[in-house]
Parts: C-alpha cells; sequence; structure tokens
C-alpha cells in the first residue's frame, strides 16, 4: 500500500534539490508584479523601436510638404510634423538612439563604478583616495559640467568622427563618467563586509592572488548591487540624454532621438501637441519600466526576502 505521507515527503525533497539560486530568484521576480508589467513594457517598447521599422516602413527623414502638421491617421498613426515627417517613424528611430545611448552609458558607468568599488573596498590603502575622488564628483554640478564638456569637445568629436558617430560618443562617454559614483560607493560597501568573510580569509591563508579572490569570491557577490545599478543605469542615461537634446545640445535636427523630438516639437505644441506628447510617452513608460524591473531585481536578489 502506498503511503501519502512518504509521497509527499519524497516529492518536497525532489523539488528541494532542484533549486537553485536563479530558480528561486526568478520565482521571487515573478511574485513583483510591477516588475513583470515593467518587464512586459520595456520588451515591447524594444521590439516597437527594433522591428517595427519594417512594418511601418515610412523612412523618418521623408518629407511630405503636403502632409505637414496632420494629425493621426491611417497613413501617419502619430501625425506628421511641420515638414511633414512621420512622427511614428521617428519616435522608433529615435527610440533605437536613445536605448543605444542608455545601455552604452550604463555599461561605462557600471564598469566604472564596480572597478572603482572593488579597488577602493578591497585595497585599504587604496581606499580613501578613490572615495575622496567619488566625493569630488559627487560634489560637481552635473549638467553645467556636462554642458562645458559638450561645447568643448562637440566640434572636435565632429570632425574626427562625423556629425552622428561624434555626438554619440561624447554623449555616451560624458554620462558614462558622470554617473558611476553611486555604484561606486554601493559596491565598495559590499566589498568592505565579503572580504572579512570566513571563505575570503580562507582563501587569503592559503596564498590566494589578490585577484583571484576578487575574481573567484568577491565579484560573484556583489552581482546583486550592481544589476540593480544597471537598470537603474539606463533610466538615468535616458532622461539625461534626453535633457541635453531638449536643450539644443545633443544630437543634430536630422537625427531624431525622443529628447530632441521634444525640443522640435516644444515650439508647435498648440498646433500639433502629439508631436510632445508620443516622445514623452515613450521616455516616461521607459523609465518607468525599467524604475520596476529594478525594484523586482533588487528583492529577488536579496536573499533574506527570498527565505534563503
Amino acid at each position: 500500500m502506498n503511503n501519502p505521507g512518504v509521497n509527499a515527503v519524497s516529492h518536497d525533497t525532489i523539488d528541494t534539490r532542484h533549486r537553485s539560486l536563479w530558480s528561486d530568484v526568478w520565482y521571487q521576480y515573478r511574485q513583483h508584479k510591477g516588475a513583470l508589467i515593467g518587464t512586459a513594457v520595456f520588451l515591447l517598447i524594444l521590439f516597437t523601436v527594433l522591428v517595427g521599422p519594417f512594418i511601418h516602413t515610412i523612412d523618418p527623414q521623408l518629407l511630405d510638404i503636403l502632409d505637414k502638421n496632420q494629425g493621426p491617421s491611417l497613413k501617419h498613426p502619430m501625425g506628421t510634423d511641420n515638414l511633414g515627417r512621420d512622427t511614428l517613424a521617428q519616435v522608433m528611430a529615435g527610440g533605437r538612439v536613445s536605448l543605444a545611448v542608455g545601455i552604452t552609458a550604463m555599461l561605462l558607468s557600471l564598469v566604472l563604478g564596480t572597478l572603482i568599488g572593488v579597488i577602493a573596498g578591497f585595497y585599504k590603502r587604496l581606499d580613501g583616495p578613490l572615495m575622496r575622488l567619488t566625493d569630488l564628483f559627487l560634489a560637481l554640478p552635473l549638467l553645467p559640467l556636462l554642458l562645458v564638456i559638450i561645447m568643448l569637445f562637440r566640434d572636435p568629436l565632429r570632425s574626427a568622427f562625423g556629425p552622428e558617430n561624434g555626438i554619440f560618443l561624447l554623449i555616451v562617454f560624458i554620462i558614462g563618467i558622470t554617473s558611476w559614483m553611486q555604484t561606486a560607493r554601493i559596491v565598495r560597501g559590499d566589498v568592505l563586509a565579503l572580504k572579512e568573510r570566513e571563505f575570503v580569509l580562507a582563501s587569503r591563508s592559503i596564498g590566494t592572488p589578490a585577484r583571484r579572490i576578487i575574481s573567484r569570491h568577491i565579484l560573484p557577490n556583489v552581482l546583486s548591487p550592481i544589476m540593480v545599478s544597471a537598470t537603474l543605469g539606463i533610466a538615468n542615461a535616458i532622461i539625461t540624454e534626453s535633457a541635453l537634446s531638449f536643450l539644443g545640445l545633443g544630437f543634430p535636427s536630422d537625427y531624431p532621438t525622443w529628447g530632441r523630438l521634444l525640443y522640435d516639437g516644444a515650439n508647435f505644441m498648440t498646433l500639433t501637441p502629439e508631436r510632445v506628447i508620443w516622445p514623452g510617452l515613450a521616455i516616461s513608460l521607459t523609465v518607468l519600466s525599467v524604475n520596476y524591473m529594478g525594484d523586482g531585481l533588487r528583492d529577488a536578489l536579496d536573499p533574506r526576502i527570498r527565505g534563503r
């Protein structure tokens, strides 16, 4: 005769045996409804800006003066601008540029922040100088600094790499080097706690090189704040790029981004308000969805919340 209690125990044992860190993380992430909604919205935005141009095939730079300042229609679902360019095509093209800037700048700031945070936390003699450098960057007025850097280096980079590529490199660089400080401080705090743990002390006692301790023991255990900083860094970079483009200091007018579309449409708000509504809505939804994803990742990667 089968004993249901024994079967139940065996099934529980099998389920527990097959659990892993990432399965626990995914399970906890799914419990965060805001994170799931944010993920769905972000994937929808990615799909729209990457696949949409193959469906809506109008050239974003195609001029059609006869259709200028038109409202939404079947031909132009989001209307047209003052030169007859299709707003939907421009929003999709601008989304590709804005997301590329956000992701690339995030990677740059993440590498800088993680490197400085790990070095400052692990090597005591470098902690003071690197943290004072971090405090210096935190004390700088970022927007005036960004404006000065753009005014100084915009023309040389345009001459060297072309109008679009030069501005792209400049925007990514200045956002990346002015947004690494929070990541560095968070990573440093975690490294300071980790390097006193038993497994790190045991590695040191057997003569393991410092670089191997960092790569094998320190970096895997600071993955949680790094991943959360990555999601929030994308949102911060998109907002910064949009602000610079809105001020007219970003990409040229024939190279649309969401911020540039807002800047170009601001003077036509009373005539065609959808020119401001659509790129503004795209920025808001992207930033909001990424922030919710960051909240979900923070909860999912916290071992106390996962109950491990």
